[in-house]
Parts: structure tokens; sequence; C-alpha cells
């Protein structure tokens, strides 16, 4: 009899972790809600599917039937509009080319705005102009939403591996329910301040890369004039003072290193065109700032001229044969 108690104590005490467990599990996936995202390009696309890898409903929608057909593909629900999108989901993540495209998406006849729910969560990851992050807040506020900025760092590669590095304005304490979605695709997220230092920090990170990778391209041009071997001379400056990202990360030279643009004829990475816009945002802000940024300045031009060379699809790191085609080889 004793032995038959225990017995069915211990059926008993199986079935109550079995529910306990089926209760936590449950629980957590209703933590899942749905999440809307807009924009589904070379950087969008791999967010979004992180998300999904991590267990987040994704209903999006792009511009380009191929790539809500994609992203379908792969488990995510896609609709025809933002506004849709903001109908389904109470919390959306955009990331856009540029300022005009992140108006549009938000405040357009078909925009976010139209049909968003009160007390949505709004996190723009765009590149665009720190003044455009301000007036987006603005309206999403008086439509009851919250509005943030977060910015990546990291190019293609990082946002399929979920590496980003994001950049976070807005208000403080909204930054929390706006982490636990971004380290779904981010190693880092940083908080800034509030809206529009998100995109302060990341103009100047891409003023910088940009000075970097223009720098690393004559370097190594010149290195391979005089009679070096580019892995070589690559190899001595990375364990040397000069070492940066743009000569042991992402060499701008066919042929030093694997997996980047340069190895790919500059298909694929970050678009020279993205990068001009950028440093456009760049001398915009120097400008209304009154601050010096001579390198900034040319390099913006450089990236200009460029664009009007064949170079605009090209990754920037196609800066090196820019340089090269310059001095007629």
């Amino acid at each position: 009899m004793a032995a038959l108690f225990r017995g069915s104590r211990n059926i008993l005490l199986r079935w109550t972790k079995h529910v306990d467990l089926a209760f936590v599990s449950s629980r957590s996936m209703a933590s899942k809600t749905p999440v809307g995202f807009v924009g589904l390009g070379n950087m969008g696309s791999p967010m979004a599917k992180n998300l999904l890898k991590n267990g987040y409903p994704v209903i999006a929608t792009d511009v380009f039937p191929e790539s809500r057909k994609e992203l379908q593909e792969t488990g995510a629900q896609v609709v025809d509009s933002p506004a849709e999108v903001a109908e389904k989901a109470d919390r959306i993540i955009t990331m856009l080319p540029s300022s005009p495209n992140v108006i549009e998406v938000y405040t357009g006849p078909n925009g976010i705005l139209k049909k968003v729910k009160k007390g949505t969560l709004l996190i723009d990851s765009s590149t665009i102009d720190p003044a455009v992050s301000k007036e987006m807040a603005v309206a999403a506020e008086k439509m009851g939403a919250v509005f943030m900025d977060a910015p990546v760092s990291g190019g293609v590669g990082a946002a399929s591996l979920a590496k980003l590095t994001f950049m976070v304005g807005g208000v403080e304490e909204e930054y929390n329910a706006a982490q636990e979605l971004l380290t779904c695709m981010g190693a880092n997220v940083v908080y800034c301040g509030q809206v529009g230092t998100g995109q302060a920090a990341k103009i100047c990170n891409n003023m910088l890369l940009a000075i970097g990778m223009i720098g690393t391209a004559e370097t190594m041009n010149l290195g391979i004039r005089l009679g070096l071997d580019p892995k070589l001379l690559a190899k001595i400056l990375n364990m040397s003072s000069g070492r940066c990202w743009s000569s042991d990360t992402y060499n701008p030279v066919p042929g030093v290193m694997e997996g980047v643009p340069s190895g790919n004829s500059y298909q694929g990475g970050f678009g020279t065109t993205l990068m001009a816009k950028d440093l456009g945002l760049a001398q915009n802000t120097a400008t209304n700032t009154k601050t010096p940024i001579p390198l900034g300045s040319l390099a913006h031009q450089i990236f200009r001229v460029m664009c009007s060379r064949g170079y605009a699809n090209k990754d920037f790191s196609s800066v090196f044969q820019f340089l090269r085609e310059e001095e007629g080889q």
C-alpha cells in the first residue's frame, strides 16, 4: 500500500512539474508578441530574420515584392503597407535608406502613423538627419506612440550574424523595451540620450569610417606601387600603429581578405551612395553647429565623385579601385 502511495505521489509530482513547465513555456511565448518590420533591404532582411530565429512573429513589408517574398518564405507574415503593419503590431522596427523614406513610411498616406495604436513602440534603425528623428518623435507622440532612433554599425555581415551595434536615442524609460528586441539583432546596444543622439553617434562613426577607408586605400595603393606585396603590407599594418577596421576587417584590396566586398568585385556590403549620403548628413550637421571637418568634407567630395563615375552601387571600399583608376592604371 505504501509503495502504491509513493508511486502515485511520484506521478503527481511529475504531472505538477510538467504543468509548471508548460505554464512557464506558454508565458514565455506569450511575451513574444508580433514585431512589425518595414524595410527589407541588405540590412533589414537579415535583421528581421534574426527576430524570427529568436521566436518573434514578424509582420513585414517592403516596396519590393521580391524582398517581401523572401522573408515570407522564412516564416514572416507580409502585408502591403506600413499602415497595415501598424494595425497588426505594437512594436515596429524600420530600416530605410534615407530621411525622405523615413518621412514617407511614418507620415505618408499609407504610413505607420495613419494606423498606429496608442502605446506602440517605434524603433527607427535608418541613418538619417537627427532633426528628422526629432520630427518623427513629435509626430508619434501626438498619436500616443513612442519613437526611438537606433541606427546601427557593423554592415551586412554583422547584421547576418546578429552582431550589430545599436546606438539608441529616445525616452530612457522605454530603453529596456527597445533593448529586448535589439539584442536579438546585435551584440552591443548603447543608450546615447534623447531622440536624435543615436543618429548623432552614427553620423560621427561613419564619417570616421569613410576617412579611415580612404586612408587605408591610399596606403595600400602606395605600398603596392613601392613594390610591397599587399598581403604582407596588410599584415604589417595590422600589427602596427596604423591598424584600423578598414585594414584588419574590411580591407579594400582584392585578394587580401576573404568574405569582404573587395574579394567579390565590390558587390554587397555598404554602398557608395549610402556612404555619400551619410557624409552629407555629417556635412550638414557640421555646418549647423559651426564645426570644422576638413577631412570629413574631403571624404564627402570623394564619395560623391565616385557616385558619378560608376561606383554608386559598389561597396564603399571600392575607393581603392577608384584611386587606381585615377592614376591611370
